[in-house]
């Protein structure tokens, strides 16, 4: 069985965070670390190397552009791929497309189903 990849999972919601984190675990594919803050989902990211970061866009305090910023910045996670997971676009805007590119970066809108999602992370990670 292949080696399970590493998320972390940065929103500042903590029941969608629950309820992602629990999702993707019982794929069997996926293990997720939490922050619900910016500068502390940074210093998890240092730290912990993921796999891939799913990212919030507006959070307080510090938004997810000054997070991916600040990432990129930092040689030992600019290359973490990032997946910002956003409600300031709809499911009806963009369509039948979960996984949008834009300046470079991947969207998704919120809500999304748990398979959406998986389909999103294996597509950056080229699994």
């Amino acid at each position: 069985m292949a080696e399970k990849k590493k998320i972390l999972l940065i929103d500042d919601e903590k029941d969608l965070c629950f309820f992602l984190k629990a999702n993707l675990e019982n794929t069997g594919e996926f293990d997720v670390i939490i922050s619900n803050r910016g500068d502390k989902g940074i210093k998890l990211a240092q730290r912990e190397k993921p796999d891939l970061i799913l990212l919030d866009i507006l959070m307080p305090e510090m938004s997810g552009d000054e997070v991916a910023e600040n990432l990129l910045e930092d040689p030992a996670t600019a290359k973490i791929p990032i997946i910002f997971l956003t409600a300031m676009v709809t499911k009806a805007e963009i369509g039948d497309v979960t996984l949008q590119k834009r300046g470079g970066r991947n969207f998704i809108a919120k809500p999304i189903t748990t398979e959406e999602l998986v389909g999103a992370i294996k597509k950056v990670l080229g699994i």
